[in-house]
């Protein structure tokens, strides 16, 4: 069983309105109906909003427009040599 804290809330009439409303509706306790809602919004407050979204697609867009400073040659080399790098345990020196 998870341990249970008492706290205390100051809310509106409708808040505690709606919480006893969807309590009798859901046929749960007001504390489940609660925490039920707090998991809820915490999983959604993790997502980025639309304006952040545009503007990480837009900073993108900017990126990729960009004139590339170096050859494809010069990038499938450094690609290379990290994949080698990885294969042999990827540290350059030993672990002190």
């Amino acid at each position: 069983m998870v341990d249970m804290v008492k706290v205390t809330f100051t809310v509106d009439e409708d808040t505690v309105d709606t919480l006893s409303r969807m309590a009798a509706q859901l046929k749960k306790t007001k504390s489940l109906v609660f925490r039920e809602a707090i998991q809820c919004y915490a999983k959604q407050a993790d997502r980025l909003s639309d304006e952040e979204r545009q503007n990480m697609l837009a900073a993108l867009d900017r990126i990729k427009a960009r004139k590339p400073t170096r050859s494809d040659a010069d990038v499938d080399a450094e690609i290379d040599h990290i994949r080698k790098t990885r294969r042999r345990g990827g540290r350059r020196h030993p672990v002190t």
